[in-house]
């Protein structure tokens, strides 16, 4: 089910390129993340989710790139077009080899099954 997102067409074209570049720069670092690195985590500062994550990488010896972008009273609008660009509602943003996964619980739950390891291959 592709997800819902508004048409061009629906929009005023004095407006597309706003909406076009709006944070345009940090859903590019994090795609240029996710083509250099098998693992990436994208979180926030005070969030425990995303220190979780990289706790459980760390043990398993699974290398990673981290992005983090502000806290909860910092860089929320520039979150928020992570948040549009992928459908992911939290953080931590977690992909293996281009894949959104979801976040902390989701990895745990796929390592856990052994799928975590199927997804590095």
């Amino acid at each position: 089910m592709p997800r819902k997102v508004l048409a061009n067409k629906n929009i005023h074209p004095a407006v597309q390129a706003v909406v076009a570049d709006n944070n345009a720069d940090i859903v590019a670092e994090v795609q240029e993340a996710i083509r250099s690195n098998k693992v990436v985590i994208v979180g926030m500062a005070q969030n425990p989710a995303p220190k979780r994550a990289r706790k459980v990488l760390d043990q398993l010896n699974i290398n990673y790139c981290y992005l983090e972008y502000g806290s909860y009273f910092s860089q929320w609008r520039r979150r928020n077009a992570l948040k549009m660009w992928t459908g992911w509602p939290t953080f931590p943003m977690i992909f293996v080899n281009g894949l959104l996964i979801g976040g902390s619980s989701d990895m745990r739950a796929l390592i856990d099954s052994g799928e975590f390891a199927k997804l590095l291959d």
